[in-house]
Protein backbone atom coordinates (compact mmCIF):
# COMPACT_ATOMS: atom_id res chain seq x y z
CA UNK A 1 0.00 0.00 0.00
CA UNK A 2 3.07 2.20 1.56
CA UNK A 3 4.74 1.54 -2.38
CA UNK A 4 1.88 2.34 -4.52
CA UNK A 5 1.11 5.40 -2.33
CA UNK A 6 4.78 6.37 -2.98
CA UNK A 7 4.26 5.69 -6.75
CA UNK A 8 0.80 7.97 -7.29
CA UNK A 9 1.95 10.55 -4.36
CA UNK A 10 4.25 12.50 -7.46
CA UNK A 11 3.38 12.85 -10.59
CA UNK A 12 5.73 12.47 -13.44
CA UNK A 13 7.54 15.34 -14.47
CA UNK A 14 6.19 17.38 -17.51
CA UNK A 15 8.56 18.22 -19.93
CA UNK A 16 8.79 21.97 -20.04
CA UNK A 17 8.42 23.36 -23.42
CA UNK A 18 10.25 26.50 -24.16
CA UNK A 19 8.83 28.42 -27.01
CA UNK A 20 11.69 29.20 -29.53
CA UNK A 21 12.83 32.68 -29.54
CA UNK A 22 10.51 34.86 -32.32
CA UNK A 23 12.81 35.16 -35.70
CA UNK A 24 12.67 39.03 -36.98
CA UNK A 25 10.86 39.18 -40.53
CA UNK A 26 12.67 40.21 -43.86
CA UNK A 27 10.65 43.06 -43.71
CA UNK A 28 11.51 43.89 -40.44
CA UNK A 29 14.68 43.43 -40.42
CA UNK A 30 15.50 45.23 -43.62
CA UNK A 31 13.64 48.46 -42.00
CA UNK A 32 15.41 48.54 -39.27
CA UNK A 33 18.72 48.33 -40.97
CA UNK A 34 17.34 51.13 -43.19
CA UNK A 35 16.74 53.25 -40.18
CA UNK A 36 20.22 52.45 -38.73
CA UNK A 37 21.78 53.92 -41.96
CA UNK A 38 20.04 56.68 -41.78
CA UNK A 39 20.03 57.42 -38.36
CA UNK A 40 23.97 56.92 -38.61
CA UNK A 41 24.62 59.10 -41.27
CA UNK A 42 22.37 62.01 -40.13
CA UNK A 43 24.25 61.98 -36.79
CA UNK A 44 27.70 62.02 -39.09
CA UNK A 45 26.30 64.91 -40.66
CA UNK A 46 25.68 67.15 -38.09
CA UNK A 47 29.34 67.49 -37.07
CA UNK A 48 31.31 67.50 -40.49
CA UNK A 49 28.46 69.86 -42.75
CA UNK A 50 31.33 72.95 -42.31
CA UNK A 51 33.66 71.17 -44.01
CA UNK A 52 31.44 70.05 -46.96
CA UNK A 53 30.13 73.75 -47.17
CA UNK A 54 34.17 74.45 -47.38
CA UNK A 55 34.63 71.83 -49.48
CA UNK A 56 31.94 72.91 -52.16
CA UNK A 57 33.09 76.85 -52.19
CA UNK A 58 36.81 75.37 -52.82
CA UNK A 59 35.52 73.09 -55.96
CA UNK A 60 33.70 75.91 -57.10
CA UNK A 61 36.24 78.92 -56.96
CA UNK A 62 38.06 79.34 -60.39
CA UNK A 63 35.62 77.44 -62.07
CA UNK A 64 36.26 76.90 -65.77
CA UNK A 65 39.49 79.95 -65.63
CA UNK A 66 41.78 78.90 -67.90
CA UNK A 67 45.79 78.32 -66.26
CA UNK A 68 48.15 81.21 -66.14
CA UNK A 69 50.56 80.19 -68.83
CA UNK A 70 54.38 80.54 -68.28
CA UNK A 71 54.25 84.33 -69.95
CA UNK A 72 51.55 85.42 -68.23
CA UNK A 73 52.14 84.13 -64.85
CA UNK A 74 53.49 87.55 -63.52
CA UNK A 75 51.38 89.56 -65.03
CA UNK A 76 47.88 90.85 -63.56
CA UNK A 77 45.26 87.91 -64.58
CA UNK A 78 41.62 88.70 -64.86
CA UNK A 79 40.12 86.01 -62.75
CA UNK A 80 37.54 85.76 -60.39
CA UNK A 81 37.83 86.35 -56.94
CA UNK A 82 39.88 83.63 -55.09
CA UNK A 83 39.33 84.00 -51.38
CA UNK A 84 39.49 80.73 -50.08
CA UNK A 85 43.67 80.12 -50.02
CA UNK A 86 42.54 76.95 -48.31
CA UNK A 87 40.64 74.73 -45.91
CA UNK A 88 41.33 76.10 -42.88
CA UNK A 89 41.27 79.72 -44.05
CA UNK A 90 38.06 79.26 -45.90
CA UNK A 91 36.32 77.97 -43.09
CA UNK A 92 37.64 81.06 -40.71
CA UNK A 93 36.15 83.10 -43.27
CA UNK A 94 32.83 81.83 -43.78
CA UNK A 95 32.65 81.64 -40.01
CA UNK A 96 33.64 85.34 -39.78
CA UNK A 97 31.45 87.10 -42.59
CA UNK A 98 28.50 84.59 -42.33
CA UNK A 99 28.60 83.08 -38.89
CA UNK A 100 27.33 79.81 -37.43
CA UNK A 101 24.29 79.92 -39.98
CA UNK A 102 27.49 80.26 -42.54
CA UNK A 103 29.23 77.01 -41.96
CA UNK A 104 25.79 74.60 -41.75
CA UNK A 105 24.06 76.03 -44.46
CA UNK A 106 22.33 73.39 -46.25
CA UNK A 107 22.12 71.39 -43.09
CA UNK A 108 18.21 70.61 -43.10
CA UNK A 109 18.47 69.00 -46.60
CA UNK A 110 21.81 67.66 -45.75
CA UNK A 111 19.53 65.60 -43.30
CA UNK A 112 17.19 64.33 -45.86
CA UNK A 113 19.79 63.66 -48.20
CA UNK A 114 21.43 61.59 -45.42
CA UNK A 115 18.25 59.23 -44.78
CA UNK A 116 17.32 58.91 -48.49
CA UNK A 117 20.81 58.04 -49.75
CA UNK A 118 22.34 56.04 -46.23
CA UNK A 119 19.67 54.74 -45.56
CA UNK A 120 19.58 52.33 -49.52
CA UNK A 121 23.64 53.01 -48.89
CA UNK A 122 23.63 51.34 -45.78
CA UNK A 123 20.42 49.72 -45.27
CA UNK A 124 20.37 47.87 -48.28
CA UNK A 125 23.99 46.95 -48.73
CA UNK A 126 23.99 43.62 -46.68
CA UNK A 127 20.37 42.32 -48.25
CA UNK A 128 22.09 43.31 -52.32
CA UNK A 129 25.55 41.76 -51.28
CA UNK A 130 23.95 38.65 -50.12
CA UNK A 131 21.42 39.01 -53.06
CA UNK A 132 24.69 38.85 -55.22
CA UNK A 133 26.45 36.16 -53.37
CA UNK A 134 23.45 34.09 -54.34
CA UNK A 135 22.36 34.69 -57.80
CA UNK A 136 26.53 35.06 -59.09
CA UNK A 137 26.76 31.63 -56.85
CA UNK A 138 29.68 33.60 -54.71
CA UNK A 139 30.07 30.90 -52.37
CA UNK A 140 32.67 28.17 -51.61
CA UNK A 141 32.64 24.71 -50.75
CA UNK A 142 32.94 25.32 -47.00
CA UNK A 143 29.76 27.77 -47.65
CA UNK A 144 31.72 30.65 -47.09
CA UNK A 145 31.45 33.39 -49.55
CA UNK A 146 33.86 35.06 -51.91
CA UNK A 147 33.34 38.52 -50.23
CA UNK A 148 34.83 40.91 -52.34
CA UNK A 149 33.51 40.86 -55.07
CA UNK A 150 30.32 40.61 -53.73
CA UNK A 151 31.28 43.63 -51.60
CA UNK A 152 32.46 46.00 -54.53
CA UNK A 153 28.83 45.02 -56.11
CA UNK A 154 26.60 45.16 -53.25
CA UNK A 155 27.95 48.97 -51.80
CA UNK A 156 28.39 50.27 -55.98
CA UNK A 157 24.34 49.15 -56.47
CA UNK A 158 23.15 50.65 -53.29
CA UNK A 159 24.93 53.80 -53.37
CA UNK A 160 23.59 54.23 -56.97
CA UNK A 161 20.36 53.56 -56.12
CA UNK A 162 20.65 56.10 -53.06
CA UNK A 163 21.79 58.78 -55.33
CA UNK A 164 19.21 58.67 -57.72
CA UNK A 165 16.68 58.75 -55.13
CA UNK A 166 18.38 61.70 -52.68
CA UNK A 167 19.56 63.20 -55.80
CA UNK A 168 17.24 66.54 -55.67
CA UNK A 169 18.12 67.43 -51.82
CA UNK A 170 21.90 66.94 -52.94
CA UNK A 171 20.92 70.01 -55.63
CA UNK A 172 19.51 72.09 -52.83
CA UNK A 173 22.50 71.38 -50.57
CA UNK A 174 25.30 72.19 -52.82
CA UNK A 175 23.28 75.25 -54.10
CA UNK A 176 22.90 76.47 -50.23
CA UNK A 177 26.07 75.54 -49.91
CA UNK A 178 27.75 77.51 -52.55
CA UNK A 179 25.12 81.01 -51.60
CA UNK A 180 27.12 83.32 -49.42
CA UNK A 181 25.57 86.93 -48.71
CA UNK A 182 29.19 88.36 -49.05
CA UNK A 183 29.34 89.20 -52.13
CA UNK A 184 33.33 89.71 -51.74
CA UNK A 185 33.69 85.62 -51.15
CA UNK A 186 30.87 84.55 -53.46
CA UNK A 187 31.89 81.74 -56.15
CA UNK A 188 30.04 80.18 -58.71
CA UNK A 189 26.47 80.46 -59.30
CA UNK A 190 24.15 82.18 -56.77
CA UNK A 191 20.80 80.79 -56.25
CA UNK A 192 18.81 83.37 -54.30
CA UNK A 193 15.63 81.45 -53.78
CA UNK A 194 17.88 79.14 -51.15
CA UNK A 195 16.83 81.70 -48.71
CA UNK A 196 13.21 80.34 -48.72
CA UNK A 197 14.01 76.97 -47.50
CA UNK A 198 14.44 73.71 -48.79
CA UNK A 199 10.69 72.59 -50.26
CA UNK A 200 10.23 76.12 -51.04
CA UNK A 201 13.13 75.72 -53.24
CA UNK A 202 12.42 72.45 -54.85
CA UNK A 203 9.01 73.92 -55.77
CA UNK A 204 10.15 76.61 -57.38
CA UNK A 205 13.06 74.47 -59.62
CA UNK A 206 10.00 72.15 -60.40
CA UNK A 207 7.93 75.09 -61.81
CA UNK A 208 10.48 76.30 -63.96
CA UNK A 209 12.68 73.05 -65.40
CA UNK A 210 10.15 70.11 -64.41
CA UNK A 211 11.60 66.78 -62.93
CA UNK A 212 14.64 67.20 -65.54
CA UNK A 213 15.32 70.33 -63.27
CA UNK A 214 15.36 68.35 -60.05
CA UNK A 215 17.06 65.39 -61.38
CA UNK A 216 20.00 67.58 -62.99
CA UNK A 217 23.08 66.14 -62.33
CA UNK A 218 22.10 63.23 -60.89
CA UNK A 219 24.36 61.04 -63.86
CA UNK A 220 27.69 62.76 -61.95
CA UNK A 221 26.26 62.36 -58.24
CA UNK A 222 25.66 58.30 -59.12
CA UNK A 223 29.14 57.91 -60.45
CA UNK A 224 30.59 59.75 -57.43
CA UNK A 225 28.38 58.00 -54.65
CA UNK A 226 28.46 54.39 -56.36
CA UNK A 227 32.21 54.53 -56.53
CA UNK A 228 32.56 55.93 -53.41
CA UNK A 229 30.47 53.71 -51.82
CA UNK A 230 31.97 50.55 -53.68
CA UNK A 231 35.30 51.57 -52.06
CA UNK A 232 34.16 52.66 -48.55
CA UNK A 233 31.66 49.51 -48.03
CA UNK A 234 34.34 47.12 -49.47
CA UNK A 235 37.03 48.22 -47.82
CA UNK A 236 35.46 48.94 -44.33
CA UNK A 237 34.40 45.25 -44.17
CA UNK A 238 37.91 44.34 -45.62
CA UNK A 239 39.77 46.12 -43.02
CA UNK A 240 37.58 45.42 -39.98
CA UNK A 241 38.25 41.75 -40.90
CA UNK A 242 42.05 42.40 -41.23
CA UNK A 243 42.07 44.06 -38.18
CA UNK A 244 40.08 41.54 -36.42
CA UNK A 245 42.22 38.88 -37.77
CA UNK A 246 45.49 41.14 -36.72
CA UNK A 247 44.38 40.27 -32.64
CA UNK A 248 45.23 43.85 -31.67
CA UNK A 249 41.33 44.66 -30.82
CA UNK A 250 39.36 42.65 -28.25
CA UNK A 251 36.09 40.78 -29.53
CA UNK A 252 32.81 41.31 -28.45
CA UNK A 253 30.23 38.37 -29.58
CA UNK A 254 32.44 38.40 -32.82
CA UNK A 255 31.47 41.94 -33.67
CA UNK A 256 34.49 43.62 -32.33
CA UNK A 257 34.57 47.11 -30.20
CA UNK A 258 34.81 50.61 -30.85
CA UNK A 259 38.40 50.69 -31.27
CA UNK A 260 38.37 48.33 -34.28
CA UNK A 261 35.59 50.54 -35.84
CA UNK A 262 37.25 53.50 -35.82
CA UNK A 263 40.57 51.77 -36.74
CA UNK A 264 39.12 50.73 -39.89
CA UNK A 265 37.07 53.84 -40.80
CA UNK A 266 40.03 55.70 -40.78
CA UNK A 267 42.18 53.33 -43.24
CA UNK A 268 38.61 53.24 -45.07
CA UNK A 269 38.48 57.29 -45.65
CA UNK A 270 41.39 57.53 -47.18
CA UNK A 271 41.10 55.30 -49.72
CA UNK A 272 37.22 57.06 -50.43
CA UNK A 273 38.63 60.50 -50.83
CA UNK A 274 41.59 59.75 -53.33
CA UNK A 275 38.63 57.63 -55.21
CA UNK A 276 35.75 60.30 -54.99
CA UNK A 277 37.01 63.61 -55.35
CA UNK A 278 37.19 64.38 -59.14
CA UNK A 279 33.66 62.49 -59.71
CA UNK A 280 32.75 64.76 -56.48
CA UNK A 281 34.19 68.03 -58.25
CA UNK A 282 32.06 67.20 -60.86
CA UNK A 283 28.94 66.71 -59.13
CA UNK A 284 29.21 69.54 -57.51
CA UNK A 285 29.45 72.03 -60.43
CA UNK A 286 26.86 70.48 -62.43
CA UNK A 287 24.47 70.34 -59.78
CA UNK A 288 25.46 74.32 -58.45
CA UNK A 289 25.47 75.39 -62.75
CA UNK A 290 22.77 77.83 -63.56
CA UNK A 291 20.10 76.39 -66.52
CA UNK A 292 20.72 77.00 -70.35
CA UNK A 293 18.19 79.60 -71.64
CA UNK A 294 16.35 76.48 -73.63
CA UNK A 295 15.68 75.36 -70.11
CA UNK A 296 16.41 71.58 -70.49
CA UNK A 297 20.31 71.58 -69.51
CA UNK A 298 22.76 72.98 -67.83
CA UNK A 299 24.45 76.49 -69.09
CA UNK A 300 27.97 75.11 -68.89
CA UNK A 301 27.65 71.47 -68.50
CA UNK A 302 25.65 68.84 -70.85
CA UNK A 303 26.42 65.76 -68.42
CA UNK A 304 29.02 64.82 -65.47
CA UNK A 305 31.48 63.44 -68.23
CA UNK A 306 31.00 66.51 -70.00
CA UNK A 307 32.17 68.46 -66.80
CA UNK A 308 35.07 66.52 -66.75
CA UNK A 309 36.67 67.20 -69.57
CA UNK A 310 35.96 70.64 -69.67
CA UNK A 311 37.65 71.18 -65.93
CA UNK A 312 40.45 68.80 -67.24
CA UNK A 313 40.37 71.16 -70.22
CA UNK A 314 40.84 74.77 -68.59
CA UNK A 315 42.16 74.00 -65.28
CA UNK A 316 44.41 70.94 -65.59
CA UNK A 317 44.06 67.59 -64.10
CA UNK A 318 44.50 69.23 -60.48
CA UNK A 319 41.35 70.67 -60.45
CA UNK A 320 40.08 67.57 -60.13
CA UNK A 321 41.27 67.17 -57.01
CA UNK A 322 40.10 71.04 -55.96
CA UNK A 323 39.10 70.99 -52.21
CA UNK A 324 40.96 67.74 -51.29
CA UNK A 325 41.85 68.25 -47.79
CA UNK A 326 38.76 69.66 -47.24
CA UNK A 327 36.78 66.79 -48.19
CA UNK A 328 39.12 64.38 -46.61
CA UNK A 329 38.48 66.68 -43.19
CA UNK A 330 34.85 66.04 -44.48
CA UNK A 331 35.11 62.72 -45.39
CA UNK A 332 37.29 60.92 -42.50
CA UNK A 333 35.21 62.41 -39.57
CA UNK A 334 32.03 61.74 -41.52
CA UNK A 335 33.20 57.91 -42.24
CA UNK A 336 34.47 57.20 -39.11
CA UNK A 337 31.48 58.84 -36.86
CA UNK A 338 29.29 56.94 -39.31
CA UNK A 339 30.04 53.28 -39.08
CA UNK A 340 30.82 54.12 -35.17
CA UNK A 341 27.03 55.11 -35.21
CA UNK A 342 26.65 52.64 -37.43
CA UNK A 343 27.79 49.85 -35.33
CA UNK A 344 26.72 51.03 -31.66
CA UNK A 345 22.88 51.41 -33.35
CA UNK A 346 23.04 47.75 -34.48
CA UNK A 347 24.41 46.66 -30.96
CA UNK A 348 21.17 48.43 -29.48
CA UNK A 349 19.55 46.63 -31.97
CA UNK A 350 20.63 43.15 -31.37
CA UNK A 351 20.55 43.88 -27.71
CA UNK A 352 16.46 44.85 -28.65
CA UNK A 353 15.70 42.14 -30.99
CA UNK A 354 17.54 39.93 -28.08
CA UNK A 355 14.61 41.05 -25.81
CA UNK A 356 11.71 39.72 -28.02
Amino acid sequence: MSAVMSTTATPPRTPILVSPRPTTSPLVHHASQFTIGALAACGAVTFTNPWEVVKTRLQLQGELEKRPTAVSKGAAQATGPRPYPNALSALATIFRNEGLRGIQRGLAPAYIYQVLLNGCRLGLYEPIKAGYVSLFNMASSTGQANQLPAMILGGATSGLMGACISSPLYLIKTRMQSYTTASSNAVGAQHTYVKDGTFRALKLIYGAEGVRGLWRGVDAAMLRTGIGSAVQLSSYDSFKQILARSGWFQMHDGHGGLGLHLGASLITSFFVCISMNPFDVASTRMYNQNTAADGKQGALYKSGFDCLVKTVKAEGIRALYKGFSAHYLRIGPHTVLTFVFLEQLRKLGRFAFSQE
